[in-house]
């Protein structure tokens, strides 16, 4: 269960993490920032980039082997990679609209899901 809330958890905090990190590029595309000192956008994504630390933190410590949890640091890395990537792929797909997805985007999907496979590899 843990390694569950582990990926639920990392899941949530890498939505507030891409918005974070790449939704000024979208309030300036909507004309709603583009007057702002990059002060106040360093300042707005790092309000943003606190909940993400709210879950990750968490997911971090539940899912580490040495808390009792199943994975590694080296699993739960790899993990949040994918997760990120993924989350990533998906908002900007739906709200950056214009942006390409294309065959080797998807070949480094299949690279990230082998980076999985070897990461839990025995």
């Amino acid at each position: 269960m843990q390694g569950l809330w582990t990926v639920l958890l990392l899941v949530f905090s890498n939505v507030f993490m891409t918005f974070a990190w790449y939704g000024h590029l979208k309030l300036n595309e909507m004309k709603i920032s583009t007057g702002w000192p990059l002060i106040l956008i360093i300042l707005f994504s790092w309000g943003i980039a606190f909940f993400e630390y709210c879950l990750t933190v968490p997911a971090n410590r539940i899912g580490f082997e040495g808390n009792g949890g199943p994975f590694n640091l080296m699993q739960l890395k790899v993990i949040q990679e994918v997760i990120s990537l993924s989350i990533f792929t998906v908002i900007v797909m739906f709200v950056f609209k214009g942006q390409a997805f294309h065959w080797n985007h998807l070949a480094s999907f299949a690279c990230l899901v082998l980076a999985v496979f070897f990461a839990f590899l025995k």
